[in-house]
């Protein structure tokens, strides 16, 4: 496999890659570039067996997003609306609770929660979600509101970041997801989604959060009007602050989904794409343990070849996906762990279920 990466150019990469050595944006610009995906691949699927070995990961989870009004309206996103929208909505705590309860017969190990900014919600209403979701299902681990939405929530309760957190912990919080990111780029941020908290201040309350125990995912959203180098700076500011706090479990690289957004004139990525930002992301993220293929953006089949590619988790069952439907994914809204265990299992990789935490509660 060396001999092939060599072959296809790529030698003084591998070397730095086989010695551990941290790859420079330039290093990463390089393999942007680069026309062989499968040369990309290996070299990629070097670091993922380094620290996970043959082993792929899912989680049984149930995804609840709790309203789509928003103040931000970023043009990438077709979630979002405006108070008082024909298709707006906000579920009460007891709708939130119903959602739970009408899966208590499943094996759901993780709820994943976020919404929008909301501009009238009270900081309490937040507190009652998880405190509701603790008393229908107790022993589930809570993996709610992106950083975006903690900086939202702090201004609510008129407190520091870390003090809200310490609220939000006491309710039932046990983790952070990790949208919200998008692109750290001042000048994307302008351009797409100039009202949303900025690329410094996500990174501000991810570590905030590290500091308080609370491990964290990160996302970067991809395919729409940024260069390599966005990508690539982007990605170095999430290796920066892994080694600062060492708090964040995943990396998931999302797809855009141009359809019914302000960015409709756009296209969808490609396979190729897609691979590639996976495959990269797992040579630039040294300190990062995972690499999620998300089924939901990039489809099944994509993310099971993903696993080849560097990915070495599939996200989970997901139960009801919303937010990206809304952008025209045509992807189912749920798997069952079945499907999952088989494409894995396809892919050559050893399934194995975790819990958020990448605890191990089964292996197949």
């Amino acid at each position: 496999m060396d001999a092939f990466i060599e072959q296809a150019g790529l030698g003084r990469i591998l070397a730095k890659v086989r010695e551990g050595e941290r790859l420079s944006l330039d290093d990463g610009e390089q393999l942007y570039q680069h026309p062989n995906i499968l040369a990309l691949g290996a070299l990629a699927d070097i670091v993922r067996e380094r620290k996970n070995g043959n082993q792929a990961f899912f989680i049984y989870n149930q995804h609840i997003n709790y309203s789509n009004v928003c103040t931000n309206l970023c043009k990438f996103c077709a979630f979002g609306r405006e108070k008082g929208h024909p298709l707006a909505y906000e579920m009460s705590v007891d709708d939130v609770k119903d959602k739970v309860r009408q899966r208590l017969d499943e094996p759901i190990s993780e709820i994943h929660m976020v919404g929008g900014i909301h501009p009238d919600l009270p900081f309490s209403y937040y507190l009652d979600l998880l405190r509701g979701i603790k008393e229908v299902r107790p022993d589930v681990h809570i993996q709610a509101f992106t950083c975006v939405e903690i900086h939202h929530l702090a201004q609510l309760a008129n407190k520091p970041v870390d003090q809200t957190l310490d609220d939000l912990i006491e309710a039932g919080l046990g983790s952070l997801p990790g949208g919200g990111a998008e692109v750290f780029s001042p000048r994307i941020r302008q351009l797409t989604c100039e009202r949303k908290l900025p690329g410094e201040g996500w990174l501000k309350v991810a570590k905030l959060a590290h500091r308080k125990g609370l491990r964290t995912n990160a996302t970067m959203l991809y395919g729409h009007i940024e260069t390599y180098r966005e990508r690539l700076e982007h990605l170095d500011a999430l290796r920066r602050t892994q080694d600062e706090t060492g708090g964040f479990l995943a990396f998931i690289p999302l797809a855009f989904h141009p359809k019914n957004t302000a960015m409709a004139e756009h296209t969808n990525t490609t396979g190729i794409n897609d691979l590639k930002n996976i495959a990269v992301s797992r040579l630039m993220l040294d300190n990062f343990p995972h690499i999620k293929a998300y089924w939901v953006m990039i489809g099944p089949k994509l993310a099971q070849v993903a696993l080849a590619f560097g990915a070495d988790d599939m996200d989970g069952t997901v139960k009801e996906e919303v937010i990206t439907h809304m952008a025209g994914a045509e992807t189912e809204q749920a798997l069952g762990h079945r499907t999952l265990i088989r494409l894995i299992q396809e892919a050559g990789r050893q399934p194995i279920q975790r819990d958020t935490l990448y605890n191990i509660l089964a292996t197949f």
